[in-house]
């Protein structure tokens, strides 16, 4: 079985794999149909990334199709398509026993802490797969991604009466966007990229696109989806008194926070991280409703045989990707 794997930075690597056993109690086999790319495959790609390390084979944002299930699975049967929910969590740590998968002590994301789907098959958990019997696979590849933004949104506890602050228009903020514009209809976004900037003017155009710095105070509920420690910083400034923030982006640098302010306004500071199983089937019925639509999410498309080609294209800054789709 093919597949392809980051043997380093910027190095990408064709290898053979065994092909995979059949699937045991509460597992599928899939076929690997569709792979997103996201900023934390291109922070590996470019080293970056310090959850990843070599050789890696990446891939978590995956829409698949059901070959086979083992024993006991319910919820999925052959033919199946399926987006995954590639969180691995060991079920009986202390955030497991809360129901906060996300952040299991022992968590082993696909493509990130362990091989992913940049590989024809793959066993996989069976409560790991959402099914759909309307949407496309590279619909399916983008539900991973809306769901960072929708947990997001739900940390935070936006409502009709706050106003908004993203910070950050790739495909994290705009995944927060597209929630954050359902529960508030007061929404701005803080983007320096001309080509990112255009794309939020053209499909979102009731957000308030700023390409300057906000003043202070400016919104209720701030996100900051750069993953940048300067600008993670700098979020307490346009939060306004009782205000909460929340760091969507990770940043392995440390971030300075100005205490002062922080308790002058009493602010709240919330981390958001991945997502958690009830937000796959809610995103997969918007995308299904027409009220998310994912079409213009797709800017760049490679076969999987031209991956390692066009990716060094893709991670340079000017190249205006929006979200890379790998088709198997």
């Amino acid at each position: 079985m093919k597949a392809l794997r980051l043997a380093a930075a910027q190095q990408f690597e064709w290898i053979d794999l065994a092909e995979p056993r059949a699937p045991g109690r509460g597992e599928t086999l899939v076929a690997i149909k569709a792979i997103g790319i996201c900023g934390t495959d291109v922070s590996g790609y470019l080293g970056k990334m310090p959850f990843i390390e070599f050789p890696r084979v990446l891939g978590h944002e995956l829409g698949v199709e059901v070959i086979a299930v083992g024993d006991g699975v319910t919820n999925a049967k052959p033919g199946d398509r399926c987006s995954v929910e590639p969180y691995l969590n060991c079920g009986h740590c202390h955030a497991c026993k809360r129901g906060s998968t996300n952040c299991c002590e022992t968590l082993q994301v696909l493509g990130v802490h362990c091989d992913g789907g940049m590989c024809e098959r793959l066993i996989l958990p069976a409560n790991k797969l959402h099914r759909s019997e309307k949407l496309a696979f590279d619909q399916l590849a983008l539900v991973e991604t809306l769901a960072i933004g929708c947990h997001a949104v739900n940390r935070s506890a936006v409502t009709d009466k706050d106003d908004v602050l993203v910070i950050g228009a790739g495909p994290i903020g705009l995944s927060v966007l597209e929630f954050a514009r359902l529960a508030s209809k007061r929404v701005a976004v803080l983007e320096l990229n001309d080509n990112r900037r255009s794309f939020v003017r053209r499909h979102y155009p009731n957000a308030i696109m700023l390409s300057h710095t906000p003043p202070e105070c400016f919104a209720q509920v701030v996100f900051d989806a750069t993953g940048n420690p300067g600008s993670m910083a700098t979020t307490l400034r346009y939060a306004k008194f009782t205000g909460r923030i929340v760091f969507v982006g990770i940043t392995k640098e440390p971030v300075l926070i100005d205490d002062p302010l922080l308790h002058r306004r009493e602010l709240t500071l919330f981390a958001s991280r991945n997502a958690v199983a009830s937000d796959f089937p809610r995103i997969i019925d918007l995308i299904e409703t027409g009220r998310i639509d994912t079409r213009p999410w797709i800017s760049h498309r490679a076969k999987f045989d031209e991956t390692p080609a066009a990716f060094p294209g893709w991670v340079q800054p000017g190249s205006g990707v929006i979200k890379a789709m790998v088709e198997m």
